[in-house]
């Protein structure tokens, strides 16, 4: 077993959203950092989620006023860090008898709108529907509110992304299989998946960002009773044809109290989630139960006309979100804010309990703030005025504009969603292309070769999943044929690597 002799400031375990957001701070503050990930970036919670940079407006509901204000200003961070993967969009809250009162609500979205400074982001208004809209007709009035649509698993690559340009070495397919300490710091014993092979590194801080095995992953450190309990809840989403044609989302309120979301989708499904189930199998192998499919067709058929059934189903997803256990409160209740739990002793290690997708930046902030004894030379905070990869242009249509002219030849389809996707990192799959014919083998639903080997090169992909459902979307689009060919020939690439 290999075992290096350079002492690394930060060992981050989990690539999701926080640790990744983690390791582009902290690499960006001059540390040294090495973030492993057992399978893939964003290979759980971080590419499942309802996909919305949001302030929680039904967390209003709780008191929870100063996480709801803190989502709100990142909200506003993050648009401008991410344009390309972060859009605006309209939320439609339809009122039916059971539904939260209108003063209610009036109240809750007035807060909402100024709770924090909006620049980017509309007020909410009231809103009148009547018998040709896409509602069941006893609807006949709402409000609407604005929060945005993000591609959470390409949020957490950019992350990546940033934290490699500023330095950072990211593993992936690495997993952690445990730590001892010494007077230098950790001793970390790391296993490579795709081959088998340990090595050990050398560490003066740990953070623990493993998501829902959190614990797990921190009883391999500790006694039994310094590991806090944590609340594992799983969140199920359906992807169903359009049910409305409408621009915006709908918010819709169930009787039972909780929300679920009717998103736009791809342009041609919506998505609908989320459900709160508690969980406690295995972590590894999460999907839909029939009770949380019945549900989520039962509030949607509650508000359309349009009937939805389970053979309409095209796909579904399920993540499981690590809360921090409060004492009585249930699942909907319990606080989506995250902990953060810092032992100095044997050496500094600091595990991450909870936390949101929009809140991941200011998390990384408060777990660097926690560690600057430990690791005094660290600089000072950045990212609230920094631009993600590929995040540096003016407006989506100015840069469509300039994409149009520098490569008239590229099909629409394709500039469409590297726009949603990429931003002005498409310049470097396209570098040296002149015609469609340069962009190599076509996969299918417009991946092509060189797109294929730059996700390869610069973004850690390594199997067609990594690919279809992590990078893309396009898995949605792809048959098995089509699949299998791609894999072929990413087993061909990783044996044979481009020099």
């Amino acid at each position: 077993m290999a075992t290096s002799e350079k002492i690394h400031d930060l060992l981050i375990i989990g690539g999701g959203i926080n640790g990744a957001g983690i390791a582009a701070d902290a690499a960006g503050r001059g540390l040294d950092v090495l973030l492993c990930e057992k399978t893939d970036l964003a290979g759980a919670t971080s590419s499942w989620s309802t996909k919305l940079i949001h302030g929680g407006l039904r967390y209003l509901e709780f008191y929870e006023f100063s996480l709801v204000r803190k989502a709100l200003m990142e909200r506003e961070v993050l648009t401008r860090a991410a344009p390309h993967i972060i859009k605006p969009l309209a939320f439609q809250i339809p009122q039916l008898n059971n539904s939260r009162g209108a003063l209610m609500l009036r109240a809750g979205l007035f807060l909402y709108d100024n709770l924090a400074r909006r620049e980017i982001y509309k007020g909410s208004r009231a809103v009148k529907y009547d018998a040709s809209g896409p509602l069941n007709p006893s609807i006949k009035s709402g409000f609407e509110y604005w929060d945005a649509q993000v591609d959470d698993s390409r949020l957490v690559l950019l992350n990546a992304m940033q934290a490699r340009k500023h330095g950072a070495d990211i593993r992936t397919r690495c997993a952690f299989v445990g730590a001892t300490a010494d007077a230098e710091g950790w001793l970390v014993e790391l296993r490579n998946e795709q081959d088998g092979s340990l090595a050990s590194v050398r560490s003066r801080a740990i953070v623990n960002a493993s998501g829902p095995w959190v614990s797990k992953l921190l009883a391999t450190f500790a006694d039994a009773d310094q590991v806090k309990p944590i609340k594992l809840v799983k969140g199920s989403h359906i992807l169903v044809p359009r049910v409305s044609e409408d621009d915006h989302a709908y918010m819709l309120q169930h009787h039972d109290g909780r929300i679920v979301f009717v998103i736009p989708y791809l342009d041609k499904y919506s998505l609908i989630g989320t459900t709160e189930e508690d969980y406690d199998d295995d972590l590894d192998k999460i999907s839909i139960s029939e009770a949380e499919t019945d549900y989520l067709l039962s509030i949607t058929n509650l508000y359309f006309k349009k009937a939805t059934h389970r053979s309409d189903i095209v796909a579904s997803y399920s993540g499981v979100r690590p809360l921090v256990e409060e004492e009585g409160k249930s699942s909907t209740r319990t606080s989506r804010d995250y902990r953060l739990d810092l032992s100095a002793e044997p050496q500094p290690l600091l595990s991450v309990y909870g936390g949101k997708v929009t809140t991941y930046r200011v998390l990384a902030e408060s777990v660097l703030d926690k560690l600057r004894d430990a690791l005094p030379g660290m600089g000072q905070p950045w990212t609230k005025t920094a631009t993600l990869p590929g995040g540096d242009f003016d407006s989506v249509e100015s840069l469509a504009d300039l994409w149009a002219q520098c490569w008239p030849w590229l099909p629409t389809e394709i500039t469409r969603r590297w726009l949603q996707s990429y931003g002005t990192l498409a310049h470097d799959i396209v570098d040296g292309a002149a015609s469609i014919e340069d962009m190599g083998i076509h996969f299918g639903a417009g991946l092509y070769q060189r797109e294929v080997d730059y996700l390869r090169k610069q973004e850690w992909a390594l199997s067609a999943g990594d690919i279809l459902w992590r990078r893309s979307k396009l898995g949605y689009a792809f048959t098995e044929e089509q699949t299998k060919a791609l894999e072929k020939y990413l087993h061909y690439s990783n044996n044979n690597p481009i020099q």
